[in-house]
């Protein structure tokens, strides 16, 4: 009855399909994607990969560029982002070495 399809569309966490780049500077979700059953899940597997790392980026420029955060703070976060992004390139599995 309430039966989850298990088939996922071919754009199916592609960042590029799914949070583009508008013409503003800024990401947003097409209209395609808000009527489709796996917008949440869909986003959520793209922006747990590398690119979603980039975007992390984006943001913590954005917000730096605004005075929103401070140098330490920027410095900080984006350190951060290339620990992961390096964590990710050496172990893109996830496993735990076992």
């Amino acid at each position: 009855m309430n039966r989850k399809p298990t088939r996922y569309p071919p754009c199916f966490g592609d960042l590029k399909t799914v949070f583009p780049m508008g013409q503003d500077g800024l990401r947003h979700t097409p209209r395609q994607c808000m009527i489709c059953v796996f917008k949440t899940e869909c986003l959520r597997s793209a922006m747990d990969g590398a690119d979603g790392l980039g975007v992390r980026e984006e943001s913590v420029d954005r917000a730096y560029a605004a005075g929103m955060i401070g140098f330490f703070q920027r410095w900080s976060r984006k350190k951060d982002l290339r620990r992961r992004r390096e964590a990710d390139s050496k172990d893109p599995e996830g496993s735990d070495g076992a």
